[in-house]
C-alpha cells in the first residue's frame, strides 16, 4: 500500500465476534483481510498509475496486468476470509433469507471506501469539489459499518443466511484449459530429503525440524492423505504430474491452516519423475537435498546386512531414487563428520539474508544515499565485516521521515570496531540530523556463543525471514532464532520496558510522546508474543493487544495521525489518549501479575 495509507478498522460487532473465533482461525481471519486492504491500496495506486498521461502503450499494458493479478489476488482473499467468517453462521436455519452478498464482500467494500476516504482527506487541501465529498464519504462509512454490524448480528442468530462464497472469477483464463496449481502464498520454502538407503535422509529431516522449526512430513503420508480426501484407491498409480499436484495440494492446505510455519520437509523422495514436476509447479520455493554416501559407508552406519541394505536400493533405484541427484538444488557427500552434514544443512535451511539498495528501503533520497556511502565504507573494510542491515521500519518498508529512527547492526570483527566507529561518524554528519541514527555492534564470536539480548534475537529473526540487508560477506553464518527462543525473550525484555514506560508516563509532556508511543507499541508487541500472536505494524500490535482478556480497548490514534502531529509540532492533540492507553496497560499488567 501507499506509505502511511490508512489501516482498515472493522465495525465494533463484527471485531467483538471474530475475537471469539479460535486463535488459529481469528490470526488467518486478520492476517486474510489485511492482505486484502494491501492489496486493495495496490489496486488503486496501479490504477492511478495507468491513467498517467505519459506511460507508453507497452507501460500501460503491464498496468494491465497488474491490475488482472492484483484483482485475482482480491478475489481469493475474499474466498479465504469468507471460509473463516461463514464459520459464525447459525448453521440451522436453512429457512433463512438470503442476503445478496457475503460479509468478505461487504468488508471489501469497507476497505475501497476507506482508502477513498484517506485519498479525499490527501486531496482537499487543492480541490474544493474533493474536500466537499469528505463529510458524505465519512457518513457512507458510518452507515456500511452499521450495515455491516446488523449482517454479523442476524447471520449468527440465524436470521439471515450468506451465498455460497466462490466467484468464479476467471481473468482472462481459458474456460476449457484447467487452472495450473500455484503454492500457497503461506508455503513459503520446502526442503525435499531424496538418496539411497541409510543415507541420512531421516537423520538430516529431524535436525532441520529440530534447529530450525521446519515442519516435517513423509511424502508416503501426504499422498495417502490427498487420495483419501479425493477418494482415490491408489495414489501411486496416478501420472507424476498427478503426484505432485496432490503434494502441493496438501502442502498448501497446511500452510494456509499453520500461517506461522516458515519451513517444511518433506522425505524420502524416491521418484525422480513425480519430484521433477513438483519442481516445476514450485520453482525455487521448493530445494531439493541429495544425500550421498558410498555404499560400504551406508551399510556401516545401519548396522544391517549388506544384502538387507542392497534390496533397499533396489527398490529405491527402481523408482528413479538414484536419478534425483540429477535434479537436485544441493548434493551433499555425506561420508564426512556429522558437524560437516549440520553446518551444510544449517546453510541450506537457513541462507543469509538478501542484500538490497538503500535506494530499495522507502528512505528519502538524501538518507538514501548516505546509507549508500556508509554501506560502500563496510564493504571496503573485507571480511572483517560480517553484516549490515537497516532493522525494523526500514527493512519492513514502513519509515516515517520525521518520526522513524534509523535502527543499524553491524556484524564486525572485534578488530575492526574501531574503523566501524569512524564509519557510523560520518554517516551521522551526513545524515545531518534528518532522521536519528541508533547502531548496535556485535561480533561473529558473540553469535556463535549466543550471547544474544531480546532484542538481538529479534533482528535476527527477522533477517531469518528475508529482511533485505545492506552488505553481507559470502561466508555469513547468522544462528536460527526459533519462534519459542522469541516468546521467552519478550519474558525477559518485558520488565525492563515497562520500567521505562513508567518513567516516561511520569514525565509525560509533548517532548516524550514519541518514545512514550513507541514503549506502549513494544510493551503491546511483546505481551502478544508471550501469547504467540505474531503481529506487525503498531496499529495492528495495539488493535490486537486491545483483545488480551480483560484489557480494555487501547483507543489510541492511528500512527499516521500520531506521527503527523509529532511532525507538525502539534503532539500535544494526541498526548492524551496516548498516556490514558499507557495507563491502562501499566493498570492490567499490575492487575495480572497481583493475581
Amino acid at each position: 500500500m501507499t506509505q502511511n495509507s490508512p489501516p482498515l478498522v472493522l465495525p465494533h460487532s463484527l471485531s467483538r465476534t471474530v475475537s471469539a473465533l479460535q486463535d488459529k482461525d481469528r490470526n488467518r481471519l486478520d492476517d486474510t483481510i489485511t492482505r486484502l486492504h494491501t492489496v486493495n491500496g495496490r489496486l488503486w495506486d496501479t490504477e492511478d498509475r495507468v491513467r498517467g498521461t505519459l506511460l507508453s502503450a507497452a507501460q500501460v499494458a503491464d498496468c494491465k496486468r497488474e491490475i488482472d493479478q492484483l484483482n485475482a489476488e482480491r478475489n481469493l482473499l475474499a474466498e479465504r476470509a469468507d471460509e473463516v467468517l461463514g464459520s459464525l453462521a447459525d448453521a440451522g436455519r436453512a429457512d433463512a433469507p438470503l442476503h445478496t452478498e457475503t460479509l468478505a464482500s461487504v468488508i471489501d467494500r469497507l476497505s475501497v471506501l476507506t482508502l477513498r476516504i484517506w485519498h479525499s482527506e490527501r486531496a482537499a487541501a487543492r480541490d474544493e469539489l474533493a474536500r466537499r465529498r469528505v463529510p458524505a464519504l465519512h457518513g457512507q462509512r458510518e452507515e456500511l459499518c452499521a450495515a455491516l454490524d446488523a449482517l454479523v448480528s442476524d447471520v449468527v442468530a440465524g436470521r439471515r443466511r450468506l451465498p455460497v462464497p466462490a466467484r468464479f472469477k476467471l481473468y482472462g483464463r481459458d474456460d476449457a484449459a484447467p487452472a495450473e496449481m500455484k503454492p500457497s502464498r503461506r508455503l513459503r520454502r520446502v526442503l525435499a530429503f531424496g538418496g539411497l538407503s541409510e543415507c541420512g535422509k531421516s537423520t538430516s529431516a529431524e535436525f532441520v525440524q529440530r534447529t530450525c522449526g521446519a515442519q516435517r512430513f513423509k511424502i508416503g503420508f501426504l499422498l495417502r492423505q490427498a487420495a483419501h480426501r479425493e477418494g482415490l484407491p491408489d495414489p501411486y498409480a496416478l501420472s507424476a504430474r498427478r503426484q505432485a499436484e496432490l503434494l502441493l495440494g496438501e502442502l498448501n492446505r497446511f500452510a494456509d491452516a499453520h500461517v506461522d510455519t516458515e519451513l517444511f520437509t518433506i522425505e524420502s523422495v524416491h521418484d525422480d519423475a513425480s519430484i521433477a514436476e513438483l519442481k516445476r509447479l514450485m520453482g525455487d520455493a521448493l530445494q531439493i537435498v541429495y544425500l550421498d554416501a558410498s555404499f560400504a559407508v551406508r551399510v556401516e552406519r545401519s548396522g544391517t546386512p549388506a544384502q538387507a541394505v542392497a534390496a533397499k536400493d533396489e527398490i529405491k533405484m527402481s523408482r528413479g531414487a538414484h536419478q534425483v541427484a540429477a535434479l537436485a538444488d544441493h548434493v551433499i557427500d555425506n561420508t564426512g563428520s556429522i558437524a560437516a552434514l549440520r553446518a551444510r544443512l544449517r546453510r541450506i535451511a537457513a541462507p543469509p539474508a538478501s542484500t538490497a539498495t538503500p535506494y530499495g528501503l522507502g528512505l528519502p533520497g538524501a538518507i538514501a544515499s548516505a546509507t549508500a556511502d556508509f554501506t560502500d565504507a563496510v564493504r571496503a573494510y573485507g571480511s572483517c565485516v560480517r553484516l549490515a542491515a537497516l532493522t525494523g521500519s526500514p527493512g519492513e518498508g514502513s519509515w516515517i521521515a520525521g518520526w522513524s529512527d534509523l535502527d543499524l547492526l553491524v556484524i564486525a570483527e572485534h578488530e575492526a570496531i574501531g574503523r566501524v566507529h569512524e564509519a557510523l561518524e560520518q554517516y551521522r554528519r551526513a545524515l545531518g540530523g534528518a532522521a536519528a541514527l541508533g547502531p548496535t555492534l556485535v561480533t561473529p564470536g558473540e553469535l556463535t556463543a549466543r550471547r544474544l539480548t531480546p532484542r538481538l534475537a529479534f533482528v535476527l529473526h527477522q533477517l531469518q525471514q528475508g529482511s533485505p540487508v545492506l552488505h553481507a560477506a559470502p561466508s555469513l553464518e547468522l544462528p536460527t532464532i526459533s519462534r519459542r527462543e522469541l516468546a521467552f525473550a519478550a519474558v525477559r525484555e518485558l520488565p525492563q520496558v515497562i520500567l521505562t514506560m513508567r518513567r516516561l508516563r511520569a514525565d509525560a509532556g509533548p517532548t516524550s510522546l514519541r518514545q512514550l508511543y513507541k514503549h506502549l507499541v513494544l510493551a503491546c508487541r511483546l505481551l502478544l508474543r508471550e501469547h504467540n500472536q505474531w503481529e506487525s505494524g503498531p496499529d495492528r500490535i495495539l488493535a490486537a493487544a486491545s483483545r488480551m482478556p480483560g484489557l480494555t480497548a487501547l483507543s489510541v490514534p492511528s500512527l499516521a495521525e500520531i506521527s503527523s502531529a509529532w511532525r507538525d509540532g502539534e503532539a500535544g492533540l494526541v498526548l492524551k489518549p496516548v498516556t490514558m492507553a499507557v495507563d491502562q496497560l501499566l493498570t492490567w499488567y499490575a492487575v495480572q501479575l497481583a493475581a
